[in-house]
């Protein structure tokens, strides 16, 4: 019973050392090869990986050295198509690929053409995508950049088309969209233009003149209200906002195109 157990044992150990397991990159064609560092397998006979597939194809790379190049060349990729990569390797060693972010969509794209309208829609168009990455898009007002919202990008190298709707200030309105990839590199468009000419927003009480409820905006505008310290207090889109909430004091108050101060009493 003892030698049965014991036979029983090496068995489970054995079939643990040699269980295999994956590892699964995918990614984004961007013209680069993919290089991979390969150990000994744990019983020091082989090397740990045994087999590479690219899009389920096996790759007929020599992996049976302890550094290899996986040549995604070979497999007639545009740039910007999608890839995975699966990598079977022994149980008890881990491979490392050595620069897995050549496969990350890059920011790449060129702007065609970019436009507003005076219904508050902003179009653009690209080529030369290399991934599906968002498009941020900003707008210039309160002296400084802010985001507006975002849109997917498609990622081909085609034309593609976009569009997403804004909300104007008065006066001169300012756009661009932008991409931010793996490698923090970030690429804007050109800025473009919309002159708004209707009034003014104004708001009750005016500038630095004390509240305790509500603060009332003449039309229905973005906002941003921050404490002395600038930490942002209350965010929205609208034509009314409760204060009460706040502690008393002065706070600085983003509107429409302007930056005014009231009192929290």
């Amino acid at each position: 019973m003892k030698k049965i157990l014991i036979i029983s044992t090496l068995i489970c150990l054995q079939f643990s050392l040699f269980a295999n397991e994956e590892m699964k990159l995918s990614g984004i064609y961007q013209g680069e090869n993919l290089f991979v560092m390969n150990p000994f397998s744990v019983t020091g006979v082989g090397f740990c990986i045994y087999e590479v597939r690219v899009n389920g194809n096996i790759t007929t790379d020599e992996i049976h050295s302890s550094a290899f190049e996986i040549d995604l060349s070979l497999y007639g990729f545009d740039i910007g198509n999608k890839i995975e990569i699966v990598i079977k390797h022994k149980s008890h060693c881990l491979p490392m690929v050595i620069n897995p972010s050549v496969i990350n969509p890059k920011c790449t794209f060129k702007i065609e053409s970019i436009k507003l309208d005076k219904s508050g829609k902003l179009s653009w168009s690209t080529t030369n995508e290399s991934g599906e990455l968002p498009y941020i898009i900003e707008q210039y007002k309160w002296n400084k950049w802010v985001r507006v919202t975002s849109v997917l990008g498609k990622g081909t190298q085609n034309l593609n088309y976009y569009s997403c709707k804004v909300n104007y200030t008065t006066g001169e309105n300012k756009f661009r969209v932008k991409q931010k990839d793996d490698t923090k590199k970030v690429k804007y468009s050109q800025e473009v233009t919309y002159r708004n000419l209707s009034a003014p927003v104004t708001f009750t009480p005016g500038n630095a003149r004390k509240t305790r409820d509500y603060i009332v905006f003449s039309a229905v505008t973005n906002y941003e209200i921050y404490d002395y310290y600038g930490k942002i207090k209350l965010r929205n889109r609208k034509d009314k906002v409760q204060v009460s909430s706040l502690e008393k004091g002065t706070y600085f108050i983003n509107y429409d195109n302007k930056t005014e101060t009231f009192i929290k009493k």
